[in-house]
Parts: C-alpha cells; structure tokens; sequence
C-alpha cells in the first residue's frame, strides 16, 4: 500500500468515494488506480476487509446486486468526512505529490530502459559487422617457415585477391542480392575461376 495511505488514511478516502455515489469493491480498486495515473492499485485484499470494518462502525452499508455487494455510505459515514474535512484536503494533497512523484520516477525508469535497449541495439549491431568483416576477410597464411620473397607481380596479385575477396563481399552484403542474383554472381566467380585454371594449364 501507497504510503500516503498510511494511519488509517485509505479508510477516511474509501468513504470520500462513496460519497460520490455506490460502489462495489472493483469499483473502488479501479477509481483508486485511476487517482494514480494506474501507477498504483490497492489488492482486493487490501480494500475488501476496510469495507467490513466501515461497515462493522456504521459507516457504510452494503446490498447484493448481480453477485456483488454495493457498498454505500451512512449518514455516520458523512459526518465523519465533515469532522474530518481538512484531513481529506491533506490527504489530497499527499496523493498529488505522490502521483508526480511516481510519474517521476516511472519517466526515470523508462529512460533508462530505452537507453539499455539502444545499447543492446549497437553491440548487436557492431557483433554483426565484426562476423562480416571476419567472414570475408583473406584467409590467414599457413603455420610453417616464412616463403621467400617473391618477384612484385606475385605480391600486388596477392593483394589484388584479397581486395577482390572483400570488396565482392561487401557489394553482395549491401545489396542484399536476392536468391537469383546471387547464383548468377557465383557462377561469375566459377567462370573467372575456369579462366584462371585454363590460363595456368
């Protein structure tokens, strides 16, 4: 239960709202959650036993309709809320502050959440981008003793082939090739590929 309903105070505004007219038990639950922006709704089991209490004093009485019981203020109910006037006006009061407090604190709650989602969101995104690159990157030089030094047209045709590697990957990634572009590009890089084997025969 809300602190503002502390010392009895949730009894004194159950009776300020059958003031307003009968109510059954949900009826109140769903007025009080209303009060607070549906920040806040007391149990039934918080609500129910006050009504027999207020009912056990005099102060309200209740009727069955429709299988549930409408509880109505008292005359002694009444006077009660008259004695007690600039208590219900505190009372007020408190739950404004309460409200905006509770508004506060949820707004807080949901920036913070937004901004774990928008991280969440950028390490996915750059996880992605590290399984791409690492997926068309030029395949690593096997383990074993350092080749000799080769004639410059070897050197530029290896950095030649792993530029094409790349950048063919990233066009494809781009693109987003649909199903029948992408077997025209792999029979492209078949055929360059048989133009090399014929070469090298």
């Amino acid at each position: 239960m809300t602190a503002v309903f502390s010392h009895g105070r949730l009894r004194l505004y159950l009776l300020k709202l059958l003031d307003d007219g009968p109510k059954h038990g949900y009826e109140l639950i769903r007025l009080l959650e209303d009060r607070f922006l549906g920040l806040y709704a007391p149990s039934a089991g918080t609500i129910y036993p006050r009504l027999q209490r207020l009912e056990v004093e005099g102060l309200v009485t209740h009727t069955a309709a429709g299988g549930r019981k409408v509880y109505e203020i008292t005359e002694a109910g009444r006077a009660e809320l008259r004695q007690r006037a600039g208590e219900l006006a505190a009372l007020e009061s408190d739950i404004t502050a309460s409200v905006e407090d509770l508004s506060s604190l949820a707004g807080e709650i949901q920036n913070e959440v937004r901004g774990s989602v928008r991280d969440l969101k950028r390490e996915l995104r750059e996880a992605a981008q590290q399984t791409r690159r690492a997926r068309w990157a030029p395949p690593a030089p096997a383990p074993g003793p350092a080749p000799e030094a080769g004639p410059a047209p070897l050197a530029e045709f290896d950095q030649r082939l792993a530029a094409f590697t790349v950048e063919v990957g990233a066009l494809v990634r781009a693109r987003r090739l649909s199903d029948s572009q992408l077997r025209t590009a792999i029979r492209l890089l078949d055929g360059a590929l048989d133009g090399l084997r014929r070469l090298l025969r």
